[in-house]
């Protein structure tokens, strides 16, 4: 059996965020993002009572940086938001949530 924290053969990563909502939320992320050249191909966002619930597909095809420096990015801006941001290859989080 292939062990999902190794598999990536994508370019598309799932970037989750769970919080209280507040102002500048998806600007926050949306930078983060811009400035390591990441592109957002699908957004989803709702919220649910007063909490935020953001869902990101991003291509790192032609991102100027790696994949865990930019993990490393979203979790201290959610740190710093008091949110939690997570980012997760496509293929593992398929992995994990396949019936």
């Amino acid at each position: 059996m292939t062990n999902p924290a190794s598999v990536s053969s994508s370019n598309r990563v799932i970037v989750s965020v769970i919080g209280q909502d507040r102002v500048g939320i998806i600007a926050a992320v949306a930078t983060i993002l811009a400035d390591a050249s990441a592109n957002i191909l699908d957004i989803s966002q709702s919220i649910m009572e007063e909490f935020f619930v953001m869902i990101m597909m991003v291509d790192l095809e032609k991102a100027s940086t790696s994949f865990d420096d930019l993990r490393q990015r979203l979790a201290r801006k959610g740190e710093e938001m008091g949110l939690r941001i997570d980012a997760q290859h496509e293929d593992v989080f398929k992995y994990m949530h396949r019936v």
